[in-house]
């Protein structure tokens, strides 16, 4: 248990990147010290940046959970995503900021299936910016929820140093509480749409995708 919260495993998605920074590290050090000792530093950087550990899940359907690790760094009334038809009916937006020393790894808030994934192209902008839900590249996740019936929204949002996001679910697949979606590559963002619920968290507050909790009836 100790062995894997200090070296837990990484995501499939980190294999390559740790692999080429490695190779690097090797090569330099037989070349010149100091820039392999860098690349010591940038090939550790590598492997706790996809870190992608065990979460303890509340496993409650009262409950949504956070879909990321990172900051709150926005609590607002809107209107549903247009893209996914929901642009008639008010939610409450969790706005989740992840640093580049954030895990990376995005969760499922609550049980339900999958009714819809939709993927839009679009910017790079800072991903904290308000305006990045509406002009960044992004990624949609429209869950049913088992619960209310009610549609849950997550959305993973690049930013200015992401540029890949990775789905790891697909259309109808049924998923449990603080099961993995997928993953953004760097810095970047994630929402959470959802109703009929009370807000449990403050912006500034640090969460833990799939442990803290966002909401509650």
């Amino acid at each position: 248990m100790m062995f894997e919260k200090i070296f837990p495993k990484i995501h499939q998605e980190g294999y390559k990147f740790l692999v080429i920074s490695s190779i690097i590290t090797l090569i330099l050090l037989f070349s010149t010290d100091l820039f392999g000792y860098i690349f010591i530093l940038i090939s550790i950087w590598v492997y706790y940046f996809f870190r992608d550990p065990e979460r303890v899940v509340i496993d409650d359907e009262a409950y949504l959970v956070s879909p990321a690790d990172g900051r709150i760094s926005g609590i607002k009334e809107v209107n549903g995503p247009v893209e996914l038809g929901l642009d008639s009916k008010k939610f409450t937006r969790v706005s989740i900021f992840m640093n580049i020393f954030d895990c990376h790894v995005n969760r499922s808030p609550t049980k339900g299936q999958i009714q819809d994934i939709f993927y839009k192209p679009g910017k790079f902008l800072n991903a904290s910016l308000d305006k990045a839900s509406e002009e960044n590249e992004r990624n949609y996740f429209n869950i049913i929820e088992n619960k209310t019936n009610e549609p849950i929204v997550v959305v993973q949002i690049a930013g200015l140093v992401a540029r890949r996001i990775v789905t790891q679910v697909e259309k109808k697949e049924t998923l449990k509480q603080g099961q993995r979606l997928g993953m953004i590559r760097f810095g970047s963002r994630v929402d959470v749409y959802y109703t009929q619920r009370k807000t449990m968290v403050k912006v500034g507050q640090n969460v833990i995708a799939g442990e803290s909790i966002i909401a509650s009836f």
